[in-house]
């Protein structure tokens, strides 16, 4: 079901799956028309009289004309999205390139230009006015009118689209939205009052001294782990009495024939006792957001370091990641974490993996950045601001600890780097609201 899941979501996703679906519909509806045409005559209905084609020239007329003027507006689409692709992709990187292809405005016009094409070549080819037969498809012809008049419109919007899509505070915000639904699916249970987030004191040997039997199983192929069943490896692990440990996290690359999964058992392992995992994780050639809460993290900090470069020099964009990275950390403060250890009903374990930690988000989303920073005052001053908003917003020690260490880095970033005795004075004033604070604890 994993894999059904995740083939699913890269389909619907996939820049050509809905212009395919969208002519599919286009040679129904063409074929439906064709054949309430042949069966009703909407040419007597006084109201349509007016607006429907009656003769048989016309109506070859006004079909090849809209399907010759369609199939050239698709190729100017086509051209535009490709010119903004590589737009993006100089600004701020390849990787960012699917995000774009994502997008159901662009392929919904790249498919309704198509389609109409398709859908007047079809309406075209029936039309007949000889000896033997006269049909004029006169409600399918009048469709194709409305179609057209709406692709119109839609390359407006079209235009529009692409203008403000390649904005770097737009691609910026789009991220941010991502990476927030993200999140909050993955996420669902929040911390409550003062409680502080759990932790665990005892080492995973300490669980393992009573299953002596040990079976690895290793990676089928080389790539991304895009996809992990962690309820299903664990109701396995609860039937069979076993403790499964996998050694991975979702988005870690994972090489052929490395350990992926391992398996403990109090007895021995038997052909009948092996159970098939295959199904319950799926390796691909790159990372997808759907369960890698860190991905569009990286996405915007790889934005943010290519804004430090010396190539583009922009803080501004660099600013605008920070900005957004922090509103996304001070949500983080208030959601409790996944436990490594899952326990079954007799408080045995049995499942146990790396889920993601908040200082893993932390420094996902901040050391890269802070590293490119050097250099550029003003981001360096933002850094220090956006750990200051998040210490302020979590009561919890551990979290606080973590954000004390990025902003000891920070300074020391500021003290190497900063020429102007006044910026450097300001970044110590601010420094302290934390580091005071946290030496008080």
């Amino acid at each position: 079901m994993g894999k059904v899941k995740v083939i699913w979501y890269e389909l619907t996703n996939s820049f050509w799956f809905v212009p395919i679906l969208i002519i599919l519909f286009s040679i129904a509806l063409a074929s439906s028309l064709i054949l309430l045409d042949r069966n009703i005559d909407f040419g007597s209905v006084v109201y349509l009289r007016q607006i429907l084609t009656e003769s048989a020239d016309s109506a070859r007329s006004v079909l090849s004309t809209i399907s010759g003027a369609m199939i050239g507006v698709a190729g100017t689409v086509f051209s535009i999205t490709l010119v903004a692709l590589t737009l993006a992709s100089s600004q701020f990187g390849s990787r960012l390139l699917k995000n774009f292809m994502h997008e159901r405005i662009n392929q919904v016009v790249l498919g309704t230009y198509i389609s109409t094409y398709v859908y007047c070549l079809i309406v075209l080819n029936v039309v007949k006015d000889n000896d033997n037969e006269v049909f004029i498809p006169t409600l399918s012809i009048l469709v194709a009118i409305i179609a057209a008049i709406g692709n119109i419109i839609l390359l407006i919007v079209f235009i529009h689209h692409i203008s403000i899509s390649i904005q770097a505070d737009k691609v910026v915000s789009d991220i941010s939205i991502a990476l927030m639904k993200n999140i909050e699916s993955i996420f669902s249970e929040e911390l409550e009052g003062e409680e502080e987030p759990v932790t665990h004191s005892k080492d995973l040997e300490d669980y393992l001294e009573d299953y002596p039997e040990v079976k690895t199983l290793l990676a089928p192929k080389s790539g991304y782990l895009q996809y992990l069943h962690n309820q299903s490896l664990f109701e396995a692990a609860k039937t069979n009495a076993y403790i499964i440990v996998t050694l991975h996290r979702i988005g870690s690359y994972i090489v052929k024939g490395e350990a992926m999964i391992k398996l403990y058992s109090k007895t021995e392992f038997t052909k009948d006792s092996m159970i098939d995992f295959k199904d319950n994780f799926v390796i691909g050639n790159s990372r997808t957001r759907q369960q890698d809460a860190e991905h569009s993290i990286h996405q915007m900090v790889e934005i943010a370091c290519r804004a430090l470069s010396p190539g583009i020099n922009d803080p501004f964009t660099a600013i605008s990641c920070i900005d957004n990275l922090t509103s996304t950390l001070c949500y983080l403060t208030r959601i409790r974490f996944p436990s490594k250890y899952k326990f079954d009903d007799e408080d045995q374990l049995r499942y146990a993996h790396f889920p993601l930690t908040y200082q893993g988000m932390l420094d996902a989303a901040f050391l890269q950045i802070r590293q490119f920073s050097k250099g550029s005052p003003a981001v360096v001053i933002r850094l220090m601001e956006a750990m200051i908003k998040i210490h302020n917003s979590t009561t919890y020690s551990i979290h606080k600890k973590a954000v004390k260490e990025h902003a000891q880095m920070i300074l020391k970033v500021a003290e190497d780097s900063f020429e102007e005795s006044h910026d450097l004075e300001d970044m110590q004033k601010r420094s302290k609201i934390i580091l005071e604070e946290s030496s008080d604890e």
